[in-house]
């Protein structure tokens, strides 16, 4: 059960973009599998970081196109969550 947790969450995305998300409006980003759900990503986020979530929004990101040489292809398409917290809880991330 607990690798299950780890699994869902990849990485936290710290961006400016991000940064100012996450004092303003208590919400945080986060790279997550691309098969997990909101109810997963909500419950993993609770039991890693012992805080309450309020919402989740989650969205597809599309690969870049990249050339190497003569051959066009693409970065990997990736999963982005962003958790949005009650007011009394934070997410130290440093």
């Amino acid at each position: 059960m607990k690798d299950e947790i780890y699994s869902v969450i990849i990485r936290p995305l710290v961006t400016e973009k991000g940064t100012f998300q996450s004092q303003a409006l208590k919400a945080y980003a986060f790279e997550v599998a691309a098969k997990a759900n909101k109810a997963q990503i909500k419950q993993a986020i609770e039991k890693i970081y012992d805080v309450k979530v309020k919402e989740v929004r989650t969205a597809m990101r599309k690969g870049k196109p990249r050339r190497t040489g003569r051959v066009m292809s693409t970065t990997r398409h990736w999963k982005k969550a962003i958790v949005v917290l009650d007011p009394e809880h934070h997410i130290d991330l440093f």
